[in-house]
């Protein structure tokens, strides 16, 4: 297990999956205070009154789900925010339609989407891993897999839990003879974009054949809709190997993998190691960056942000000033601070968090600043 977590300004949410997941609600929450810059009075949620809607990841999905909850019953009771977890395709779609509110993806849009989206602004909420997750009856120990390994498999190559290659890399432990069950997503997704970016990373064959996508030509294994429907396949699927974001794995009490990291260590998914592969990565201006493979020896090798999608000037005041009010609140907050841990997701470095006030304090509708001092 990694430690070591970096010095972090905390964003996250809380509630719903554990109410989802394990049928009992978690401990009551009051409001708390939040941070405010300098000169800068934010009245967050005061007099707001909206019904805000939202679609795509479901990688980041019970963040996003738990983060409406509480901010409509801790701060502004007059706000609703339904979030569809559809995907990240799905939720760059419905953004550049106009047919929501904000988008979320964990795929940083390309070139040739954002020039159908031109005043889109990618907004970095928090951090996750994407892990290999499997069922097999009887295993005690954790497994560990590297990259090429896992590329074998999903090319449809290494075919059998026993294979030598699996074997090599996990003595002691005792594999089946049994045909590893293949599943990935069906859908459109950030969580298969993240997958393949590493892949292509490591694995010189994946980048030729397959490469990276949100939604590529898996030449192996069965399809699940969402984190949740590949989440549901392996649970159900004797000796099935699937790739799910961290907390949908725990959420679902399911072993999950070590994975070899740059450095050639084997690290477990969790916080500290998510945080060790921001460290030293330049963050360009517009936030679309890959942070999988990072340079950390302690860093977990398949991580990535998740993004929010607002319009930089929204058309509709109505919506744009409660959805701001929202997340300056998610950035700042004790009780999002909180939740983050909760649910397993990682806040963003502080010095991102900082350059996120700024980039807040910048969004407009109809030409005017919605956090004006």
């Amino acid at each position: 297990m990694v430690t070591g977590p970096l010095a972090l300004v905390a964003t996250a949410a809380a509630l719903l999956l554990t109410v989802a997941c394990n049928g009992a609600a978690g401990p009551a929450r009051t409001p708390t205070a939040v941070a405010t810059p300098a000169g800068i009075p934010v009245n967050v949620g005061k007099g707001d009154s909206a019904q805000l809607t939202g679609a795509g990841s479901t990688f980041a999905a019970p963040v996003y789900q738990a983060w409406a909850d509480d901010y409509h019953d801790l701060v502004a009771k007059g706000v609703r925010i339904n979030y569809q977890s559809i995907g990240s395709g799905g939720g760059i779609q419905q953004f550049t339609e106009g047919t929501v509110d904000f988008g979320a993806t964990d795929a940083p849009m390309t070139d040739a989407e954002l020039a159908k989206a031109p005043d889109a602004q990618h907004l970095p909420m928090v951090m996750g891993a994407v892990v290999l997750t499997y069922s097999l009856e009887g295993l005690k120990a954790p497994l560990r897999f590297d990259g090429p390994t896992l590329a074998k498999i999903y090319l449809g190559q290494v075919t059998k839990w026993n294979d030598p290659a699996i074997v090599a890399i996990n003595p002691g432990v005792k594999l089946p003879n049994s045909k590893i069950q293949v599943v990935h997503r069906s859908d459109g997704s950030g969580t298969s974009f993240v997958f393949t970016d590493w892949l292509s990373k490591v694995s010189p064959e994946w980048k030729a054949k397959i490469g990276v996508s949100k939604n590529p030509n898996w030449p192996a294994g069965q399809g699940g809709k969402g984190n949740e429907g590949v989440t549901s396949a392996v649970k159900q699927t004797p000796n099935a190997l699937g790739y799910v974001e961290l907390n949908y794995a725990l959420a679902n009490k399911l072993p999950f993998a070590d994975v070899q990291n740059r450095a050639g260590h084997f690290v477990t998914p969790g916080s500290a190691s998510t945080a060790a592969a921001a460290e030293g990565v330049a963050i360009p201006e517009d936030y679309r960056v890959s942070i999988t493979n990072s340079e950390g020896a302690d860093a977990y090798p398949i991580a990535a942000f998740t993004f929010m999608l607002v319009h930089r000037d929204a058309k509709s005041c109505s919506a744009q000033k409660p959805l701001v009010d929202f997340l300056w609140w998610a950035l700042h907050a004790q009780d999002a601070t909180a939740a983050a841990d909760e649910l397993n997701y990682t806040p963003v470095p502080a010095s991102v968090a900082t350059r996120l006030e700024r980039t807040l304090l910048s969004l407009t509708c109809q030409g005017k600043a919605v956090l004006a001092p």
